[in-house]
């Protein structure tokens, strides 16, 4: 596949995310004293993902996520404590997470050397710019683009948009988005006339409108993809 402008997701993508959330919830949940059960975690992973979802689709504001993921967690399970202390605590813990994907950084730098290399996520620009400095990615994306400081998000279009009026000679022909999410990436890719390369490591079964260009399993796989050796 011929490509040049390479834009890739980071958590669940490039960045293991479910492994330095489960890890940044307990290390907060033990300071604040409180028990992190399974039925805890469970609950929150399934509201936060609602929140989200509800973010994306242009529902509610970004900040409501904040305001009321712990809060409302608390809430369910009658635990007195400051949601919002929390997620400031959760705040600092996640940018200290660099758990990288199996190949990540080995893939990226190869394919450096070719192609050029962007960010596009919908996460915090403080804690996503720290983790990617400090997992030793940054230096291999020409730019970062966060929904946070532009305004916008995926899958709008104007969020690419945005993104591709500030790549230099950039050409949608010449572009893929190399994500997780069939709701944020795929489907910001099809509004925004680009291909998509689908990352799904655990090959869950699309039953979505939203169709990418490819698919893969393996990061790895993005070598052979776009013809590195």
């Amino acid at each position: 596949m011929k490509k040049k402008f390479l834009l890739f997701d980071i958590d669940h993508t490039l960045m293991d995310f479910s492994a330095t959330e489960k890890k940044g919830l307990k290390k907060c949940f033990d300071s604040f004293g409180i028990p992190f059960t399974e039925e805890i975690f469970s609950w929150y992973l399934t509201h936060n993902r609602k929140l989200w979802a509800q973010y994306e689709s242009g529902k509610i504001p970004r900040d409501i996520i904040f305001q009321n993921r712990f809060s409302d967690t608390f809430a369910e399970f009658s635990i007195n404590a400051d949601g919002n202390l929390m997620e400031k605590a959760y705040r600092q813990a996640l940018s200290e997470g660099i758990d990288l994907i199996d190949g990540a950084l080995d893939v990226v730098k190869k394919l450096h050397k070719t192609h050029e290399l962007y960010v596009v996520t919908n996460g915090l620009a403080s804690t996503q710019e720290k983790r990617l400095i400090d997992s030793g990615l940054a230096p291999y994306f020409k730019a970062i683009f966060v929904s946070e400081v532009i305004g916008l998000q995926k899958p709008m279009p104007e969020y690419f948009n945005y993104c591709f009026e500030r790549i230099p000679s950039f050409k949608k022909e010449e572009a893929i988005i190399i994500g997780d999410s069939l709701s944020s990436d795929i489907q910001g890719a099809m509004g925004a006339g680009i291909d998509s390369c689908w990352f799904n490591p655990n090959r869950v079964h699309n039953e979505t409108a939203f169709q990418p260009t490819c698919e893969i399993q393996y990061l790895t796989e993005l070598l052979s993809l776009f013809e590195i050796l």
